[in-house]
C-alpha cells in the first residue's frame, strides 16, 4: 500500500484516519471499528463490504 495514498484515505462514515494492516490486507477504522479489504492493491470503501471488527470480537470463545 502506497503511504502516500494512505495519507489521503479517510473512513467513509467518520471522516476519521484509516490504519493499514498489511498482514489481512485491511484498511482498520478504529472510530467505527470496521476493517475495509483491500483487493488486488485496490482498497474496497464501501461501508457493506467492510468487516464489522466488534461482530469478530463478540464470536471469539471466552474462558470460564
Amino acid at each position: 500500500m502506497d503511504p502516500r495514498l494512505l495519507d489521503i484515505l479517510v473512513c467513509p462514515i467518520c471522516k476519521g484516519p484509516l490504519k493499514y494492516d498489511k498482514a489481512a490486507k485491511e484498511l482498520i477504522c478504529n472510530a467505527d471499528k470496521l476493517a475495509y479489504p483491500i483487493r488486488d492493491g485496490i482498497p474496497i470503501m464501501w461501508a457493506d463490504q467492510a468487516r464489522d471488527l466488534n461482530a469478530a470480537a463478540a464470536a471469539l470463545p471466552t474462558e470460564g
